[in-house]
Parts: structure tokens; C-alpha cells; sequence
């Protein structure tokens, strides 16, 4: 599905489009790029609603992306969900992490961040979708050769989904991109 506009209105379409193709494909893993864990629970919700059993990531912004020390989801929301089964997980951006770093000091580019801007070209989704799988598998929160889902957005909530099946970090072109569920016409 394209939609029209990108953003958190696309959020339940596009749990609904990712629940329904998990069902229809056996896929038992989702990788949600979440900061607060609010995008995580339109997603629980409507797999509960529709009897659809799955495992969930909810991969958060790392500590220190709001300020040093800080982490947006809460420690309330964290426990929260762990409640419910989801693996809640905080790491470095694996195609931006400590390279950013290196860039914003000496200037230039970096080959991971090369990458994310080249995966952007396909959608802010599609790097989200990327890297927060390469960070599920680096953290062994979903199998490895597994098919899984992957979700993110273009700022808040979700609006781009894609099945795929990743490597780790450190053998990223392992990641195969199989479908595109849904995204924005412009991201």
C-alpha cells in the first residue's frame, strides 16, 4: 500500500497491513522502531484484536539522542511492555552510531552513513526498517535467517513496513529487503 501523505496518521493502516501479512505469510517476528513505545502498542493492540500471535521488538533511540543521559521512552513504558513480552531494546544506531561522531568532528563522510543516505533514497522507512533489524540481530532478539518484519516511520508512528531477512551489523549485506507492506508516496 502507498499512502498518500506520510506521518503518524498512517499508524493503525499500517499495524492493520502488517498484522494481516504476518498472518498470511507465517512471519512471527516485528521489529518496531518506537522512541516512547506508543507506536508499539497500536501494533499489540490490533494483532490482539485480530488473534494474531507474534514477537515483538520495540527498538528505542539510544541514550543520549535527547540529551546526554536521556532516553525518550520512559522507564514506566519499558517495564510496561517487557510486561507484555516485548523485547525492548536500546543500542546504537547501527548505521549511525559513533560514526556520526566521527563525522561531526574531523568533517566528511563515512561509509555508514553513506549507506543510510543511500537507503533513504527508498524512504526514510527503508533505512529505519534496516538498521533497526541489523540492531535486533546484533542483540539476539530474533533468529538469525529469519524472515521478520521491520517498521519505522518518517519522524512519528509508523508508515513504511518491509519484510526482510538481516545480517548482523558486522556482515550487513547478509540483509536481504523482500517486500515493501506499506509506505508514504514521499518520505
Amino acid at each position: 500500500m502507498i499512502f498518500e501523505n506520510k506521518g503518524w496518521e498512517n499508524t493503525e493502516k499500517a499495524a492493520e497491513l502488517v498484522c494481516q501479512y504476518a498472518q498470511e505469510h507465517g512471519l512471527e517476528y516485528v521489529v518496531i522502531a518506537s522512541k516512547t513505545g506508543y507506536t508499539t502498542d497500536i501494533f499489540l493492540d490490533t494483532f490482539a484484536k485480530a488473534g494474531v500471535k507474534a514477537h515483538f521488538v520495540n527498538v528505542t533511540h539510544c541514550y543520549g539522542d535527547l540529551g546526554p543521559g536521556q532516553c525518550e521512552m520512559t522507564p514506566e513504558k519499558r517495564r510496561e511492555l517487557t510486561e507484555k513480552g516485548v523485547y525492548v531494546l536500546t543500542a546504537t544506531h547501527a548505521l549511525s552510531g559513533a560514526e556520526r561522531g566521527i563525522a561531526a568532528r574531523y568533517g566528511g563522510v563515512t561509509p555508514a552513513i553513506l549507506m543510510a543516505d543511500t537507503l533513504k533514497m527508498l524512504g526514510q522507512g527503508m533505512k529505519v526498517g534496516v538498521e533497526i533489524s541489523l540492531m535486533a540481530m546484533d542483540a539476539g532478539a530474533i533468529p538469525y535467517g529469519t524472515e521478520i518484519i521491520a517498521v519505522g516511520g518518517c519522524g512519528h508512528g509508523a508508515d513504511y513496513a518491509i519484510t526482510l531477512v538481516p545480517g548482523h551489523s558486522n556482515n550487513l549485506f547478509e540483509t536481504k529487503v523482500i517486500d515493501i507492506i506499506c509506505k508514504p508516496r514521499i518520505s
